[in-house]
């Protein structure tokens, strides 16, 4: 159980979209933005966790164009979100960013994020811990693994919060959006990639 819960820690902990745009949100938009996008980011991963415990995750992956338009539009809706939070609280934004991304924006980022299936495959198809009960073992898994997300992500919000307080210049606070933003594109590039 005690190598579980590392798993679930260091896997949640390390970015992938959802940590990096909860931060981005936080920055570019403050706490109540953030506190919204993180209840649907909350809502999308236990979605998630039940479409990859029921096996409808992995029904819908077998198939080839489904899994690449899944793929082509998590690229696409994580690019426009990179720049919604890169662009915020600038004048040259090309984006209207006064409307932070609310619970449906979390909802939305976790239905197509590569690493909340890959995260939530690995969790619940390994590591077991309790062979007499593989539906007490699942219930268990979910409890720790939201005991463990809960408090990750919101030390990523605060993280981006403590950044939109920050007293920083319009440029260093564009440049910080900017590096979280192309961030997190990586992890996108890398999933890509990692696909083909």
């Amino acid at each position: 159980m005690l190598t579980f819960l590392a798993a679930v820690f260091f896997l949640l902990i390390t970015p992938g979209p959802g940590v990096l745009s909860i931060a981005g949100v936080g920055s570019g938009f403050g706490r109540p933005a953030g506190l919204r996008y993180l209840i649907g980011l909350f809502l999308g991963t236990n979605m998630v966790a039940l479409a990859v415990v029921s096996g409808l995750a992995a029904v819908v992956f077998s198939i080839p164009i489904v899994r690449d338009a899944l793929m082509w539009a998590s690229g696409a809706y994580l690019l426009y979100l990179a720049l919604k939070i890169a662009f915020s609280g600038t004048r040259i934004a090309f984006i209207h960013s006064e409307r932070p991304p609310g619970i449906l924006g979390g909802l939305a980022l976790q239905a197509i994020n590569p690493k909340a299936y890959a995260v939530n495959t690995a969790l619940f198809t390994g590591f077991g811990f309790w062979p007499e009960s593989l539906m007490t073992e699942t219930v268990l898994k979910f409890l720790m693994i939201n005991a463990i997300w809960i408090p990750v992500h919101l030390a990523w919000l605060a993280a981006g919060i403590y950044l939109h307080r920050l007293d920083l210049n319009e440029r260093t606070h564009f440049a910080i959006n900017v590096g979280m933003a192309l961030s997190m594109l990586m992890v996108v590039v890398l999933a890509v990639l990692a696909e083909l």
